[in-house]
């Protein structure tokens, strides 16, 4: 067994990792580009790395215990270099199993009553932005906070869906 090899297991047994993430690693601690492909290689042919279930697990993972919705999750997964396609079929898998709109309800109802110091526009124009940056697509925010909290949606004026994300896969 090369050190290369011993390493990425290593590292495999405390996380799921995707190709990427092996290859950076085994790089940055000084091994060849030969012994890294083999050992990459090597890794797929024992199931030990597949980026489309690394993929479809971080997806599912993210939404359901991170309160992440996808467009962050899409970037996290490409900035672990998994590949556009493969990214795309995780967040499906994913958004079969856990709703986004009801993913973000939850994590919306949880800033709004932790919040309450701000009157209610001013706290919901917050929680756009805090939404947002936490990867939900703009038109499903701006969809579900007028549903959420009607008396107050005139806050949401101004505000309206930019994000070329919201066709990608939006699942109920």
């Amino acid at each position: 067994m090369t050190s290369a090899y011993l390493r990425a297991l290593r590292r495999l047994a405390r996380r799921d990792h995707s190709e990427e993430e092996i290859r950076r690693a085994l790089e940055g601690e000084g091994h060849e580009d030969g012994e890294i492909e083999e050992t990459v290689a090597r890794l797929r042919r024992e199931r030990a790395l597949d980026d489309a279930a690394f993929a479809s697990r971080f997806a599912r993972s993210r939404m359901a215990h991170s309160g992440l919705g996808r467009n962050r999750i899409r970037r996290d997964l490409r900035a672990r270099g998994v590949a556009v396609r493969l990214v795309e079929r995780g967040l499906r898998e994913a958004s079969r199993e856990v709703s986004e709109p009801a993913l973000l309800d939850r994590v919306a109802r949880r800033y709004w009553s932790a919040h309450t110091a701000d009157e209610p526009r001013k706290r919901l124009r917050k929680l756009w932005g805090f939404l947002l940056r936490r990867g939900f697509p703009a038109g499903l925010v701006h969809e579900r906070l007028r549903g959420l909290w009607p008396r107050w949606s005139d806050a949401l004026e101004g505000l309206e869906p930019l994000d070329s994300d919201d066709d990608h896969g939006r699942d109920s």
